[in-house]
C-alpha cells in the first residue's frame, strides 16, 4: 500500500454508493489496496450481527486486513436508525483521520448518506395510539393501500419506501398526522450545524439488464453458501419475527416466509429476486435525482480512476 502524502483532518469523508449489486465492494477494496483507506459500512443491514451471507458482507479475513467500521455492531432484535448511523459514522470518521488514513463510506442505503451529509430534521416522537391506529387500518386494508396514502401525500417519500415496508410506511404517515408537515418538507429544512461535508461518487449501471442478472447470480451464491441455513438460525431465536426491522431486509423476509410454508422455495427465490430489483430501482431513482453526487459508468477501470483521483484530491 502506498501513502500519497498527508491524509487531511477536516471532518468530512469519501463515499463510494450505488445500487445494490453493482460492484461498490470490488471497487473499494481494490482502491483499500493503493491507498490507506478505512471502510465506514454505509448498509443498514449489515450492521447486524449473524446477517453475514445475505448482507453480503465482505468475508473476515479482509476486514482483518482492511479495517473496516460499523459492521456487526446491532444485534438483530435492536431497531438501527439513520439518526444512529450519522452519530456512529461521525466517531468512526474522526477516529480515522486521527490516525491520518482516508474514511471511505461504502454501500447503498441512502438514506444514511443524507442524514449524515445534511442532518436529520427534528422529528415529533413516536406516538403509540396514532401507530395503534395505523397498524389497526393496515390489518382492514392492507400496508399497500397505506402506501398508496403515503404517496398521494408525499410523493418524493414514497418513491423511496417499498409497499411493503410497514416501519417505514407507518412512521411517514405518523409524521403527517402529528405535524401537519410530510417528511420531504421537514427534512427539507436546514441542518447545516449537524451536516458533515461527503464528497459521493457513485456507480451507475447503464444496463439494467447486465445489473438483474448480477442481483440473480448473486442470490443464488448466497443461497449455495448457506443462506436458507442463516435465517433459519435467525427463525429460531424467539426474540425475532417476521416483522422486526432487521428481518424486514431483502431475501430475508422471503426466506423466512419459505420457512414458515407460506410459499415453495422457487416462489421465494422470485420474490427475493423481484425485491431486490426494485430496492436496485429506487436506489437509482434517488441516485438520478441528486445534484450532489458525481455519477460514474460502472466499469471498474472509469470508476476506479475517479475514485483514485478523489482519493488523491484527499491527501495533501
Amino acid at each position: 500500500m502506498t501513502a500519497p502524502g498527508r491524509v487531511k483532518t477536516q471532518p468530512s469523508c469519501l463515499c463510494l454508493t450505488g445500487p445494490t449489486a453493482c460492484g461498490k465492494t470490488a471497487l473499494a477494496m481494490r482502491l483499500a489496496e493503493e491507498f490507506p483507506v478505512e471502510i465506514i459500512s454505509m448498509d443498514s443491514a449489515m450492521v447486524y450481527r449473524g446477517m453475514d451471507i445475505g448482507t453480503a458482507k465482505p468475508a473476515r479475513l479482509l476486514r482483518a486486513r482492511i479495517p473496516h467500521h460499523l459492521i456487526d455492531i446491532a444485534d438483530p432484535a435492536e431497531t438501527y436508525s439513520a439518526g444512529k448511523f450519522a452519530a456512529d459514522a461521525r466517531a468512526a470518521m474522526a477516529s480515522i483521520l486521527r490516525r491520518h488514513r482516508i474514511p471511505l463510506l461504502v454501500g447503498g442505503t441512502l438514506f444514511y448518506l443524507r442524514s449524515l451529509r445534511d442532518g436529520l430534521a427534528e422529528l415529533p416522537q413516536a406516538d403509540p395510539e396514532v401507530r395503534r391506529r395505523l397498524d389497526e387500518e393496515a390489518g382492514a386494508v392492507g400496508w399497500a393501500a397505506l402506501h398508496e396514502r403515503l404517496r398521494r401525500i408525499d410523493p418524493d417519500a414514497a418513491e423511496t419506501i417499498s409497499p411493503t415496508d410497514r416501519q417505514r410506511i407507518q412512521r411517514a404517515l405518523e409524521v403527517v398526522e402529528l405535524t401537519g408537515e410530510t417528511l420531504t418538507a421537514l427534512r427539507a429544512q436546514p441542518q447545516s450545524h449537524r451536516a458533515t461535508p461527503v464528497h459521493a461518487l457513485a456507480l451507475l449501471p447503464e444496463d439494467r439488464t447486465v445489473l438483474a442478472r448480477r442481483i440473480e447470480r448473486r442470490f443464488d451464491d448466497m443461497v449455495a453458501a448457506g443462506f436458507t441455513d442463516e435465517v433459519r438460525a435467525l427463525r429460531g431465536r424467539s426474540d425475532l419475527a417476521p416483522t422486526t426491522p432487521a428481518m424486514r431486509a431483502v431475501g430475508y423476509r422471503q426466506i423466512w416466509a419459505f420457512l414458515d410454508g407460506a410459499y415453495a422455495w422457487q416462489e421465494a427465490r422470485t420474490r427475493a429476486l423481484a425485491a431486490t430489483r426494485q430496492l436496485a430501482k429506487r436506489q437509482l431513482t434517488w441516485l438520478r435525482s441528486e445534484t450532489r453526487i458525481q455519477c460514474l459508468p460502472a466499469q471498474q477501470a472509469v470508476a476506479a480512476d475517479a475514485l483514485r483521483n478523489a482519493l488523491r484530491a484527499f491527501v495533501s
